[in-house]
């Protein structure tokens, strides 16, 4: 069966009313061929569509109108109305590289999808494109797009991915920007491999790219206890991470000055291995970055903030804590403090820095946290009624941690019902307040 056999019709959606059915496949839309999903959306679009159709061997095309960018309402076999495609490359920093083994099947697929890219913001590192792919995304202009940079050094890209297409990204992003197709870039940094000079010419080459070169981030490389057999790298340093910080944002002022944005962002973890306070919300201009962890506290404080506003004061609150990741920790108890104080509300509760054991200690955001971390460092602590947590703990759209211990487990054991808490200030002030 085809990935492009229709599974599913709406009904009452365009397309059913146009006659329509589960079972046939989706041949083209106004003679145009249809691929997978990024055709399907493009030539989708249009609110006059011819649909060509087959069963079996029979063939047939029938027409329909519709609201520009109206969804048919057809679903397929797969989302991608093809199969996923996986990484090729054999990056030195890679995460899934760093799994435990006997985790569930999924968290080992190494997804470097430029469709995906696409429609669910994945980075990608381009190294698994033909050129006809990527004369797709120039001609049905798919932007923007998140690329996977690290370095535009050629060789030490190569190095970096494992890959020998790891030094053509110069010559396919320059190739995007004619285009006129947006890109976010994103940078793992590695201590003496891609940062100081390296890095200094991957901003300059980057930055050269722009208005179409719209954001980059620099994270730090994260390191999980399992890296037996794997290439030797070392943590950050608080004096490295510092470092890597201040070159950054001192080139982000010159872009800021030449170009009116600053391009650049360090994630908030670098600040926080360098020992530096975050900037303040004005310097990260658009949040572009949020999802690289870029701002990511500064806005939860913004935000928590200006819920604060018109909320009633003295709210009585019964006793509470928050379980999160030892990079937050403090953070987190310093918004929670200013909004108390903006409410004029005393609050009886505590922040558990949650150590990371599953993964290992360097490891300290709060989305790695996994369900037997929590109980062991949690159980027979004062918890008071309830526990806050991050809701990327969590598997999206699921109840269920990455060691697949389950929430209703963690409460159970606990003895209080732990709530996920997205991460926006609006809902932790909800979480916290209730109002």
């Amino acid at each position: 069966m085809s990935l492009t056999t229709i599974k599913t019709v709406t009904p009452g959606s365009p397309a059913y009313q146009a006659g329509v059915r589960p079972g046939e496949t989706l041949m083209a839309i106004n003679g145009h061929w249809i691929v997978d999903v990024l055709d399907y959306k493009f030539y989708a679009y249009d609110p006059q569509l011819e649909l060509t159709l087959r069963e079996g061997e029979t063939e047939k095309r029938v027409t329909l109108s519709k609201d520009v960018g109206e969804d048919l309402g057809l679903e397929f076999e797969t989302y991608l109305m093809d199969r996923a495609r996986s990484c090729a490359n054999k990056c030195v920093f890679c995460f899934v590289d760093q799994l435990p083994k006997g985790m569930r099947e999924t968290l080992y697929f190494k997804d470097d999808d430029a469709r995906l890219s696409f429609l669910m913001g994945n980075y990608i590192t381009l190294t698994n494109l033909s050129q006809r792919e990527l004369q797709r995304i120039c001609d049905l202009h798919i932007s923007p797009i998140n690329i996977s940079v690290h370095a535009t050094d050629p060789e030490v890209r190569r190095m970096l991915l494992g890959s020998r297409r790891g030094g053509e990204i110069m010559e396919i992003m320059e190739r995007f920007a004619r285009a006129d197709i947006v890109m976010n870039c994103q940078i793992v940094a590695c201590p003496g491999f891609n940062d100081g000079a390296v890095l200094q010419k991957s901003m300059e080459e980057l930055a050269a790219l722009y208005p179409q070169m719209n954001s980059v981030s620099v994270v730090p490389v994260g390191l999980t206890r399992y890296r037996e057999g794997l290439y030797p790298l070392e943590p950050y340093t608080a004096e490295g991470a510092s470092a890597v910080v201040k070159q950054v944002e001192a080139f982000a002022e010159t872009c800021l000055a030449e170009k009116g944005s600053r391009l650049f962002w360090c994630s908030d973890e670098f600040y926080i291995q360098g020992g530096l306070p975050l900037p303040e919300d004005e310097y990260y201009e658009e949040y572009t970055q949020l999802e690289n962890g870029v701002g990511m506290l500064r806005l939860l404080d913004v935000e928590c903030r200006g819920a604060c506003m018109g909320a009633p004061e003295n709210i009585p609150i019964e006793p509470f804590s928050v379980a999160t990741g030892v990079a937050a920790a403090p953070y987190l108890r310093e918004i929670i403090d200013r909004a108390a104080a903006k409410c004029h509300t005393k609050l009886n509760y505590h922040v558990y820095p949650v150590v990371n054991h599953f993964f290992g200690e360097t490891v300290t955001v709060a989305g790695l946290l996994t369900g037997r971390d929590l109980i062991a460092q949690l159980k027979d602590r004062d918890l008071g009624n309830r526990v806050l947590i991050a809701q990327n703990m969590l598997r999206h759209g699921e109840t269920v941690f990455l060691d697949d211990v389950t929430l209703e487990e963690v409460s159970e054991a606990l003895g209080v019902p732990v709530i996920p808490v997205a991460q926006d200030g609006f809902e932790l002030f909800e979480a916290v307040f209730g109002c």
